[in-house]
């Protein structure tokens, strides 16, 4: 059992051990503000405090978890075994920054709360981020520090016991659009012949006029070639379906068409299934609350995931709005524009809700990798996007995270501007699957 001492005990600092200690090092302890007990006790015991009281480790607090507000804090970047890290304090203490203040920092995305740079689709941008901005971006900070905790309470205490973590892998599926050209209805679909027609896309026309007259298979519907990867890899994808109203920005197919009901019930035959809310449902909550019901209807059970369409989050709304809607899950904790580590972790973690000062029951999915961050914004070829692949997953293993990627079934066409990428995901897939060093 380790003990933690701290003179003011907090919301905030209970929520953040919990998510080092429990989460990622699995190990027991006990929070104390108790400094007599602390000074009699011979087990393994941290001072979260501005000096020692014996032969206990110390970690000399910043103050940003005994604040109960939002405010801007200044950050200077310095480095620790090798690690970018920030709120440093003093080389006294054991530890050279208050760790626990940097991970509450990053993975309740503070720095998002205080931001008012928004992209065109009223995004926080990757761009914006600390994390862009110093350079760490493509690291699980959180992680990689808490590793070299460690070692360090390994070697001051011997006899202290962490639960073995194991690097986990997930494959998570975003259908936006579950057919490139079938079931769109006559208006649609004659519409988009005319458009292709008139801009003398004549190859778009002809794969449209087979799929829809000759019975030539649709492009997206890349489900059988998926099913095959992951049979012969042994892996197993979640699916978030969008079952919104047609828009400007969603675009799917009428939830009404039986093939897409029937889509949707064989893939959840032997896959999880989640929600993939409008891009609509963001401004008019009571769109969301419809298209849980849609897709609870066809599933025939609740509907507890839950990815955002084009990644929008506002902080706290979207999730304020998940969770009263009964989702548990999310795993929209990303960017689409850049690859890497959004919360500054490989972790799933509890959302914290800055504004209530209150932990929730929602847990937090990060993911890693999506194809169109890679093929779209970064530029990548398929060999360079597979080498960015690589490293990061080489990252995740090293501190025995979650790698979760982010995949299209139109990106799994291999025809179009998606020629090669199959290969890219299979690629992937190996590397993920692949038993650690």
């Amino acid at each position: 059992m380790l003990t933690i001492y701290s003179d003011i005990i907090t919301p905030r600092l209970e929520y953040v051990l919990q998510f080092i200690f429990v989460n990622i090092l699995g190990i027991e302890y006990e929070l104390t503000s108790d400094k007599f007990k602390l000074t009699r006790l011979k087990s393994p015991k941290i001072s979260y405090a501005k000096q020692k009281t014996g032969d206990e480790l110390l970690i000399i607090p910043h103050g940003l978890l005994f604040e109960e507000d939002i405010k801007w804090h200044y950050i200077e970047i310095s480095e620790w075994h090798g690690l970018k890290i920030f709120f440093r304090t003093s080389e006294v203490a054991d530890i050279p920054f208050d760790i626990f203040s940097a991970a509450f920092f990053l993975v309740t995305r503070y720095e998002e709360y205080l931001s008012h740079h928004k992209d065109k689709l009223s995004r926080f941008e990757a761009s914006e981020s600390m994390a862009y901005k110093y350079g760490f971006l493509d690291d699980p900070l959180i992680d990689q520090w808490v590793y070299q905790l460690k070692n360090i309470l390994q070697q001051r205490f011997p006899d202290l016991k962490f639960r073995e973590r194991k690097f986990q892998f997930l494959s998570t599926i975003d259908v936006d659009n579950a057919f490139a050209y079938k079931y769109k209805g006559f208006f649609r679909s004659t519409g988009a012949l005319l458009r292709s027609l008139f801009n003398r896309d004549f190859n778009n026309f002809i794969a449209r006029i087979l799929t829809l007259f000759f019975d030539e298979d649709d492009p997206y519907n890349t489900y059988n070639y998926i099913d095959y990867i992951e049979g012969k890899l042994g892996f197993s994808s979640l699916f978030f379906f969008l079952v919104g109203n047609f828009g400007r920005y969603d675009r799917n197919i009428n939830i009404r068409k039986i093939a897409f009901r029937s889509l949707i019930k064989n893939i959840a035959t032997d896959h999880q299934v989640g929600i993939h809310p409008s891009f609509a449902s963001n401004k008019k909550i009571a769109l969301f609350e419809e298209e849980i019901h849609r897709l609870h209807s066809i599933l025939g059970h609740e509907v507890t995931k839950s990815r955002q369409h084009f990644l929008i989050l506002e902080m706290p709304y979207t999730y304020e709005k998940l969770i009263s809607y009964g989702i548990q899950e999310d795993y929209s904790m990303g960017y689409a524009t850049k690859c890497g580590f959004r919360a500054g972790t490989c972790t799933p973690f509890r959302f914290y809700n800055l504004i209530k000062e209150q932990e929730t029951n929602l847990t937090i999915y990060p993911f890693q990798i999506m194809d169109i961050s890679l093929m779209q914004y970064l530029r990548l070829s398929p060999d360079d996007a597979i080498k960015k692949c690589s490293v990061i997953i080489e990252k995740i293993k090293n501190v025995d995270g979650h790698f979760i990627s982010l995949w299209h079934n139109e990106s799994l066409s291999d025809k179009g501007v998606w020629q090669g990428w199959r290969r890219v995901f299979e690629a992937m897939v190996i590397e993920a699957v692949k038993m650690p060093a």
